[in-house]
């Protein structure tokens, strides 16, 4: 046996009391550290008392129950003790799943400390990890506590990136703004070596004039004055002439791919709005609706998605909600004419159009066309039947209402409609397999695919997808839903809620 007795000067919460009992064959079978320390000729391995200097002494209790158990809880209060002490206990398997643990919660208020710490600590995966996610979310970065305590040559090594994405270099030179006069006293002279890295021949020529020229940082300083003057020049030219690191467009990494759920029931109308990183595996929040809204229609269009219509937890409501992808934010929109309420959305011919619904009273089959260009809703032809809790998509250039509840006759539906917009009229499509009220509807390839939704009572796990003009069955889901989200990305299908 061998009493383990950590020595952390740093402690102050009673830990450095801690004094651990362990058989020193389960120590060195479970970690290099102490495998070394046993069995070679180390003083330590005729010791009974073994003192750890600068060794946590709740961690190293978490990892020798680790050592015995196979079980280890990782949360955010313990991560980095963990890691710290995983790291030089030599415990690869602890320090890869705290690694693992701090990649999922990477978001733009930590992602620069979870870099620093990563490198700091030779994770390399991590720090790679944490350092692309700073340059693709670049906007929201700078906007974070973590930005303004960062060092000169740290923001320097951010803002020199060629991988760095962001909507405009305006951004870059902002956010140099931001960091210099948050501690103007001490950060003022560090104001013309960031400088250097913002790509002023990027910038257009009237943000130039309004926004840099009249600066007071820039018009005392001779060096970003003779860059302003290379950005002038750089405008002035019939021909761009030799590329420099001041006039190389950015080039970033990709982003990846996210399927955004907006507000909800939980259990009653909720304003959160999340998004799934399909390479990260995870959820994120993104900035909340200025309303709580459920059972609401979803369509984007050129680079802002709507929220439209919905029920707010006391009404049916007709507002329209747009979050602009590129700012991370929600402003009004134009309301529709209707109140609509488990509404279908799909986007054709740069239009919004919004299908049927239920506005408190009674079902819907009127439809709707939002053309952003001019900011107005117009009416579309009327369906055959009234439909709420309808699936709505757009294929080949068509809208289709399939499914959903007619009110008037108490029945879910089995029927489908196309909107023809070069005729500008509705027509029978093909009719479902079952009744789908509240089914989940979106196209994957250049099919359609239907999927959940219930015949009454009857909630439904099954699934179909129109081939020519006929449906066929999908494979089924793994529970029953009804009122669930469908989202295609790639050849991928998600159903989502429910």
């Amino acid at each position: 046996m061998a009493s383990l007795k950590p020595e952390d000067g740093a402690e102050s919460d009673g830990s450095r009391d801690v004094k651990i009992v362990a058989h020193r064959a389960v120590l060195a079978a479970a970690c290099p550290y102490f495998s070394a320390m046993f069995s070679g000729a180390m003083k330590e391995s005729k010791q009974e008392n073994i003192f750890l200097k600068g060794i946590d002494g709740t961690s190293l209790l978490a990892l020798t129950d680790y050592m015995y158990s196979g079980r280890l809880t990782i949360n955010e209060q313990n991560v980095q003790s963990l890691l710290t002490t995983g790291s030089l206990l030599q415990m690869a398997c602890v320090r890869d799943a705290c690694s693992r643990f701090l990649l999922e919660q990477l978001d733009p208020s930590n992602c620069l400390g979870i870099a620093n710490f990563a490198v700091a600590h030779g994770c390399t995966q991590l720090a790679h990890a944490a350092t692309t996610f700073v340059q693709q979310h670049f906007n929201h970065v700078v906007k974070c506590d973590e930005f303004l305590a960062l060092s000169k040559h740290q923001v320097i090594e951010i803002i020199s990136s060629d991988h760095l994405t962001t909507t405009g270099e305006d951004k870059v030179y902002e956010a140099v703004v931001r960091w210099v006069t948050h501690d103007i006293l001490n950060r003022r002279d560090a104001f013309p070596d960031l400088m250097a890295h913002v790509r002023l021949p990027l910038l257009p020529r009237d943000y130039l004039t309004d926004k840099v020229d009249p600066d007071i940082l820039v018009r005392q300083s001779s060096e970003c004055k003779d860059y302003l003057l290379e950005a002038y020049r750089y405008h002035l030219k019939d021909e761009r002439g030799e590329e420099n690191e001041r006039n190389r467009p950015r080039q970033p990494i990709p982003l990846s791919k996210l399927i955004m759920l907006i507000g909800g029931q939980a259990p009653k109308a909720i304003a959160n709005v999340d998004v799934f990183d399909l390479d990260a595996l995870r959820w994120m929040p993104l900035n909340a609706l200025p309303q709580r809204r459920c059972r609401c229609g979803v369509g984007e269009l050129k680079d802002f998605v709507y929220a439209v219509g919905g029920f707010n937890g006391s009404l049916r409501v007709k507002s329209v909600d747009a979050y602009d992808v590129h700012t991370d934010r929600w402003f009004t929109a134009p309301p529709m004419d209707a109140r609509r309420s488990t509404l279908g959305v799909a986007v054709i011919d740069q239009l919004l159009i919004a299908v049927g619904g239920f506005d408190g009273s009674t079902g819907l089959s009127s439809a709707e066309a939002f053309d952003p260009r001019n900011g107005q809703w117009m009416p579309l032809p009327s369906m055959t039947v009234r439909r709420s809790s309808v699936g709505v998509t757009a294929l080949n250039g068509m809208v289709y209402a399939v499914g959903g509840y007619d009110g008037n006759t108490r029945n879910c539906l089995d029927t489908v409609e196309i909107y023809e917009p070069r005729v500008n009229r509705w027509r029978p499509g093909p009719t479902l397999i079952s009744k789908r009220s509240g089914a989940g509807v979106t196209v994957v390839g250049d099919r359609l695919v239907a999927v959940g939704g219930h015949d009454g009572p009857v909630v439904r796990e099954t699934a179909e997808v129109l081939d020519g003009d006929s449906w066929t069955l999908l494979p089924e889901m793994n529970v029953c839903r009804r009122n669930a989200s469908a989202v295609a990305l790639d050849s991928n299908l998600f159903a989502i809620g429910g």
